[in-house]
């Protein structure tokens, strides 16, 4: 019999530690090598950091914030912050100081757990400004004592020494699950964050949603491997890429960073992920680069696959295995060509890919699924924890989010905005009771804020963000994301930001691929100093061009792009033009590139 009772993440994690024990729950890269954690060591450190927190009067309902990147400490503090039935509030890795410390203020977090020697010194910097944060404990050890701060070990060795068994069982008993568990701040595009209050339902509700998708996935879970990369601070990773593998026993291996992440693939051949569009875009958009400069005869062999993985949608779509002489046909393609791309990316055991976070381009998805990798697009928000909407690996319908998953109502409300009730939707926003209630309708369904459609067999299909809508000065209303999708689908562009609001046309900020550009450019013969030299090219700005018009030859001429300039450096959470998903914080972007696109609009323009 189960030691606790499964209302909670915690509840569930202390009791797969006695059914699992000596199995892997995780692996991490130590001397360059995957080390694995058991159960029931993991289980262990959860327990002496608990003993430790409550040593320390960490008292139910008292806010610790959790500023680091995804590593097995992460979920060993998330855990043992939960199970004594206190709340986690987590900070981005890539967070300022300044931004930690309105978090840490908002939430009245009393203690901040901390990664390396930058996070610390981030937080110990700001905490002269915080009277209610107590002790600041850092995951790797310091290089010489500071005061305030102790270390993750030192905290681990005290919990052992002062065992608190019976207080910390009671806890997680104790815990109710319309009690809350964590905050989440959003990423404050627009002024400052506002924090997610989501309860242990909320989430314990998501992880079975999840497994309703695909029951059959689930139970084969020992064979299941989850390579971890998105932010764990993001209810997206969090919920789908740890909370549901833990729930069911997967084990999960933690990426090193998103610069290695083909690597780690390699090594780890993980069987199922969980990623933003950028992923997909990257792999794809690579692949197409490294055919272009191929011979001939790999390259006729290429698109003769492509052909058949193309005439495989309706089967893989259908989860329908082919048949007759296709059915040769494509087993021969797979055997020549798509093994072969599967093994090299790493994704030769790549059973399901979930996609979420922005919208996954109908071609990226397309390219995947033709060649046997079943990528999944769905939807959701921090505020739904996240998941709402997931195609069904039986049914997939490429270009669309999913039908609403089990105990999920979706509907369409005033201006197409897609409109959910479910078990999985927020407590609300803490502190904030008139952000709250302007989120809500009367009859209790949480405001999206995405436009969308519902097709007859109930599959979402999002066709914009609500304040991402671009109206011309004609009145015209455009949505940005899907020309952007449309046009990130050349291999020459990396990312690329619509602009027109108030305008009489559209243009746009383009980042090109550069090592798919350099490569063209070298064959062209085309000689540049520096990424700033070659994008002021003639050749270059013509092949952008010709590339855009291309990608936008389905689209309506109010839709067309009039004008482009290309930019030499890439966007990134660091430079502030995206947030940690990855999405483009438009409002920022606008205003540091104001004047190149004030540039494409000169006065005299029609």
């Amino acid at each position: 019999m189960a030691k606790f009772a499964e209302t909670s993440i915690p509840a569930v994690f202390h009791n797969r530690v006695e059914q699992f024990g000596d199995r892997a729950i995780v692996a991490y890269k130590k001397d360059g090598v995957y080390t694995d954690i058991s159960w029931k060591e993991m289980g262990q450190m959860v327990r002496n950091l608990g003993y430790f927190l409550i040593n320390k009067g960490i008292k139910p309902g008292d806010k610790v914030c959790l500023f680091s990147p995804n590593r097995y400490e992460w979920w060993v503090t998330d855990l043992a912050i939960l199970s004594i039935g206190a709340v986690n509030v987590p900070i981005y890795a890539t967070n300022s100081a300044e931004e930690s410390r309105y978090i840490i203020d908002n939430s009245d977090a009393v203690m901040c757990f901390t990664a390396t020697k930058e996070h610390t010194s981030k937080i110990v910097s700001v905490k002269p400004k915080l009277p209610n944060l107590k002790d600041i404990i850092s995951f790797d050890p310091l290089e010489k004592p500071i005061d305030g701060v102790l270390e993750l070990s030192f905290a681990l060795k005290e919990g052992a020494k002062n065992p608190q068994e019976a207080e910390f069982d009671k806890r997680i008993r104790d815990i109710k699950s319309s009690e809350m568990a964590t905050i989440i701040y959003t990423s404050g595009t627009t002024g400052n964050p506002k924090g997610v209050m989501l309860s242990h339902n909320n989430f314990f509700a998501n992880v079975q949603q999840l497994y309703n998708v695909d029951p059959e996935l689930f139970k084969r879970a020992d064979e299941l491997t989850f390579l971890s990369f998105l932010p764990l601070a993001h209810s997206f990773e969090r919920t789908v890429g740890y909370y549901t593998p833990m729930s069911y026993g997967m084990k999960v291996y933690f990426a090193e960073d998103f610069s290695k992440i083909v690597e780690n693939f390699q090594e780890v051949h993980p069987t199922c992920i969980v990623s933003v569009p950028r992923l997909f875009e990257k792999i794809h958009a690579g692949i197409l680069t490294k055919v272009a400069g191929a011979p001939p005869l790999k390259k006729a062999m290429f698109n003769w696959a492509m052909g058949i993985a193309a005439a495989n949608l309706p089967y893989i779509c259908n989860d329908k295995k082919p048949t007759g002489f296709f059915g040769f046909k494509y087993r021969l393609a797979d055997k020549l060509i798509f093994s072969k791309l599967r093994a090299a990316l790493g994704m030769d055991k790549l059973e399901f890919g979930f996609s979420g976070g922005g919208p996954l381009s109908v071609s990226d998805a397309e390219f995947f699924l033709g060649m046997g990798i079943k990528v999944v697009e769905g939807f959701g928000l921090t505020e739904t924890t996240p998941v709402t909407n997931a195609n069904s690996p039986r049914k997939i319908k490429p270009g669309t989010v999913g039908p609403a998953i089990k105990d999920t109502i979706c509907k369409i409300g005033e201006g197409g905005e897609l409109l959910i009730k479910g078990p999985q939707v927020m407590m609300g926003y803490y502190k904030n009771e008139e952000a709250t209630k302007e989120v809500f309708t009367e009859d209790g369904f949480f405001r999206t804020g995405d436009i969308a459609e519902i097709d007859e067999d109930g599959y979402v299909k999002i066709t914009g963000r609500i304040k991402d809508l671009i109206v011309t000065s004609g009145g015209k209303n455009i949505s940005p994301q899907n020309i952007e999708n449309s046009l990130k689908a050349s291999p020459y562009i990396e990312q690329v930001a619509v602009i027109g609001d108030n305008r009489k046309y559209l243009s746009a900020l383009v980042v090109p691929a550069f090592p798919e550009l350099e490569s063209w450019a070298k064959e062209q013969g085309i000689n540049f100093s520096s990424r700033a030299d070659l994008i002021k090219d003639p050749k270059v700005n013509e092949l952008f061009a010709k590339e855009i018009e291309q990608n936008m030859k389905d689209y309506a001429r109010v839709e067309q792009i009039r004008k482009f300039t290309l930019l030499d450096k890439e966007w990134s959470q660091e430079t502030d033009e995206l947030t940690p998903t990855l999405k483009l914080k438009r409002r920022v972007i606008n205003q540091k590139y104001k004047d190149i696109i004030e540039k494409m609009y000169p006065a005299t323009a029609d």
